[in-house]
């Protein structure tokens, strides 16, 4: 279950319109704790199936040694440029790793779903390349915290 957002209420966003955020936005910043404690962050295209959000992660990089060490993880996806027009999520929990690492294309049930959509959103594609580097990480989200600033003008 994930817990419920308590400031900023009149702004945050409903469940549909998480949704529909977050399964049109590309791009969000991973942050992660580095072996000596340092907060790490790093950006990466992403996926939202509805319920998680998928990360397709290089496998020789310092977010995925930092989350192999520690799974948890807090991520941002955010657009705007006016005050007026800010809004955003940010997710947190621990990741999973799902699938061979690095990713091959095994036949695995479980990643036909986000392969397809992050196929099609990235790569203009119906089947998802596998260049041997990369593998899936999946966050089930224990907390969100959303906002979405346009809602501002609705309060005055």
């Amino acid at each position: 279950m994930t817990a419920t957002q308590r400031r900023g209420r009149k702004i945050m966003m409903t469940p549909g319109e998480l949704d529909d955020f977050l399964t049109e936005q590309r791009t969000c910043r991973v942050a992660t704790v580095s072996a000596d404690g340092m907060p790490h962050v790093s950006t990466l295209w992403f996926v939202w199936d509805g319920d998680s959000m998928w990360l397709y992660s290089v496998v020789r990089s310092r977010r995925f040694a930092d989350l192999r060490r520690d799974p948890r993880v807090a991520i941002v996806v955010d657009t705007g440029e006016e005050y007026d027009e800010l809004r955003g999520a940010e997710l947190s929990g621990r990741v999973e790793f799902v699938g061979e690492v690095p990713r091959t294309g095994e036949l695995r049930a479980e990643l036909d779903v986000p392969e397809t959509l992050f196929a099609r959103k990235n790569f203009g594609l119906d089947e998802m390349p596998h260049d041997g580097r990369h593998a899936w990480l999946r966050l089930t989200p224990e907390k969100i915290v959303s906002w979405d600033f346009r809602k501002l003008a609705q309060l005055s």
